[in-house]
This record gives structure tokens, C-alpha cells and sequence, in this order.
């Protein structure tokens, strides 16, 4: 393996790979064999990485694993917006003004331990 494959990411190192002269020497079909076999197959040019050609399926699964992070991550971000949305609601309260300075009226009692927030 050559420098510049070693320095590319692990997915790029553990494709199936063929020369550029590959592509010239068997022809476009010769190449879309491994690509069907293989579904990628990575292009090198001096032993550099060039491109990575993928079959309709493989691109597929990789646009489809992307929305479906992309969903979660804004699921997430969605519940991360209602729980703030909902501590927001107590401060927009009649009595809020009230109840903080309740709150600051009292001695702070940490029995030796110091609090950090609801989850610590």
C-alpha cells in the first residue's frame, strides 16, 4: 500500500481497487463487472486514489443511511427544542418573578456536595 492510500480513511483502503489503466485497457464494461460484483470499486492513478465509482444500488444505500441519520439528528434536536420550550414556559409564568425570588430568599443547604444541574 502506497503513502497516499495508507493516509486515506479506512472505507477508502478497504475498497476493491483498479488502476486507471484498468478502465482504458478493459473498457468501461470491464470496470462496471467489478462495480456489479463488488457494488464500489475505488479508481487509483499511480497507486493514488482517484475516484470511487458505485453501482446505482450502493449509492442508493448510501443516500438512504444519510437521511436516515439526518432524521435522527433532527428528531433529536426537535426534543432537544421541546424540553427547553418547556422549562422556557415556567419563567413566562404569572408568579415566576415571585417564585425566584423565593428561591433566593432561602439559604442554599449542599450538605457538602455540590450541585451541578438536575443530571449531576
Amino acid at each position: 500500500m502506497t503513502a497516499a492510500l495508507a493516509a486515506s480513511p479506512p472505507a477508502v483502503q478497504s475498497l476493491p481497487r483498479t488502476p486507471a489503466s484498468d478502465v482504458k485497457k478493459l473498457g468501461w464494461r470491464g470496470v462496471m463487472r467489478t462495480v456489479g460484483r463488488e457494488g464500489r470499486v475505488l479508481v487509483t492513478n499511480h497507486d493514488q486514489p482517484e475516484a470511487v465509482i458505485l453501482s446505482t444500488d450502493e449509492y442508493q444505500r448510501l443516500v438512504q443511511a444519510a437521511e436516515s441519520a439526518q432524521a435522527r439528528q433532527q428528531d433529536a434536536l426537535q426534543a432537544l427544542r421541546q424540553r427547553f420550550d418547556e422549562r422556557l414556559t415556567a419563567l413566562a409564568a404569572d408568579d415566576a418573578g415571585a417564585r425566584l425570588r423565593a428561591a433566593f430568599a432561602q439559604p442554599a443547604t449542599l450538605d457538602g456536595q455540590v450541585l451541578a444541574g438536575q443530571t449531576h
